[in-house]
């Protein structure tokens, strides 16, 4: 299930197991600085082993299948777009993934512009002049196109670790 080599990607949900059951005294929480530590570990890993395009390209990839799960778990994809972002918004933090704002759209055009404020993977970083958060451009472009049936393109263009207060997202169809 974990460590067979295949062409496809295979994870589902339920790879994730019950965490009640088998957490009974820690819980489904722990501290962001864990998650963090696995996440610029593996990334700093992937940089030494390939280059940064390439620790990029599997960090998007790997945000955008987990948006594309994390909707067929958790989104009702019968909600009209508005009612999706406010489901969207209120799941995002609930699971502490951060705080979305949507600060400009034009549904039409399917254009945004997004913010995440308290972001899990950047907020708190020192400034490094440099946008770090591939993963959530992954995440938010695999959660759009679930919804949508079409496929974005999303770019961080502010973040914390650039010294913004907010990691602000340019969301575009992909033509």
């Amino acid at each position: 299930m974990f460590k067979e080599e295949r062409e496809e990607l295979k994870f589902t949900w339920n790879m994730i197991g019950d965490v009640i059951e088998g957490r009974p005294n820690l819980g489904t929480t722990m501290d962001v600085s864990v998650y963090r530590l696995m996440q610029f570990t593996l990334r700093d890993v992937l940089i030494k082993e390939f280059d940064v395009e390439t620790a990029d390209r599997i960090f998007y990839n790997a945000g955008k299948f987990a948006g594309k799960t994390f909707c067929q778990e958790f989104i009702n994809k019968k909600n009209s777009f508005n009612d999706f972002i406010v489901e969207l918004k209120e799941l995002m933090k609930k699971l502490k993934i951060g705080v979305l704002r949507v600060e400009k759209a034009n549904v039409e055009g399917m254009i945004f512009t997004l913010t995440v404020a308290e972001d899990l993977d950047c907020s708190g970083l020192p400034v490094c002049n440099e946008q770090v958060c591939t993963y959530d451009e992954g995440f938010i472009s695999g959660v759009l196109g679930d919804y949508t049936g079409k496929d974005f393109i999303v770019k961080e263009v502010d973040c914390w670790a650039s010294g913004d207060r907010v990691c602000r997202f340019d969301v575009r169809l992909n033509d």
